[in-house]
């Protein structure tokens, strides 16, 4: 009895849908603790430090200049001990997280705007791309003659330091976002803010990640090259001022005590902020490496 068309077509995807069974099941399990990426900062830091010990007693700079690593980190146990540093990373990090916040509401808001008003993109796009080259410690004095000595004055900085940045990583990502999406969008009935909050930025979500990785990067760098430059007690003591009151006494032990406890601060927030969004974001759509 012959086969019909339709019973061929029924079998033919069975058979398909078995082989991709098939391949589910034999996926290799994904590690839960990668060792290498636990051990491979270790050694780095451990070859630093190594590096670092043997300049020192080499004596090629005088001791004040370039300090034994045991007389920072001694430094630096007294400043954890007595409070002074977890004081200084709390006033900075506050500082950092309250304007990248608000840097993130500006910088999307705006990003939108200009990805899907034409004359805003030709308007604000050049303008974006030209701050976001700018050094933001540039704006620094500009901030202080505008709002004087305030806390304004910094977030000023970090605004101009993150916003295009967080604008120019959403707008990039939605330019690159396939056009049958947002058809297939409008077809489904998609208009407006919906199609955009449903379609176009969920599918722009890995490039508008990377600019808030990198809005969080020159918001951190503009709040620290502020704070060095703007020193006042009514502002508090942040990370920067402490760095600047070492600079000013000669202090080296300090100055790279502040630097170890910036660099500190940027690797817990991109390990323990951006990582886990970024890989939730990569596997939700097949992109992550097995090793992730």
């Amino acid at each position: 009895m012959p086969v019909r068309e339709e019973d061929r077509a029924t079998q033919e995807f069975a058979r398909i849908s078995d082989g991709l069974d098939a391949l589910e099941d034999h996926r290799p399990e994904r590690r839960r603790v990668d060792l290498v990426a636990v051990v491979a900062p270790l050694v780095v830091v451990g070859a630093f430090i190594a590096i670092w010990q043997a300049v020192w007693a080499l004596a090629i700079k005088p001791e004040y200049v370039i300090p034994s690593p045991a007389t920072v980190g001694h430094q630096l146990w007294g400043m954890i001990t007595d409070g002074s540093a977890w004081s200084a990373t709390w006033t900075s990090l506050r500082r950092g997280a309250g304007g990248f916040l608000l840097a993130l509401l500006i910088g999307t808001v705006l990003g939108l705007l200009v990805s899907q008003i034409s004359f805003l993109r030709k308007g604000f796009r050049p303008i974006l791309s030209a701050l976001q080259s700018m050094p933001s410690v540039a704006w620094v004095p500009f901030a202080i003659l505008l709002v004087g000595l305030k806390p304004s004055a910094l977030y000023f900085v970090i605004l101009l330091g993150a916003v295009p940045s967080i604008a120019n990583g959403l707008i990039g990502g939605l330019d690159q976002t396939p056009p049958i999406l947002r058809r297939a969008g409008t077809v489904l009935g998609a208009r407006g803010l919906s199609l955009v909050r449903h379609v176009l930025v969920p599918a722009a979500l890995p490039t508008y990640l990377t600019g808030l990785k990198q809005g969080w990067a020159f918001c951190w760098r503009s709040l620290m090259g502020a704070e060095l430059i703007v020193n006042s007690p009514k502002l508090g003591t942040g990370l920067g001022q402490v760095m600047q009151n070492g600079r000013n006494l000669s202090d080296m032990p300090t100055v790279i005590c502040v630097m170890i406890l910036i660099l500190v601060v940027g690797v817990v927030v991109d390990l323990g902020v951006f990582a886990p969004i970024e890989r939730k974001i990569l596997r939700d759509r097949g992109l992550a490496p097995t090793g992730i």
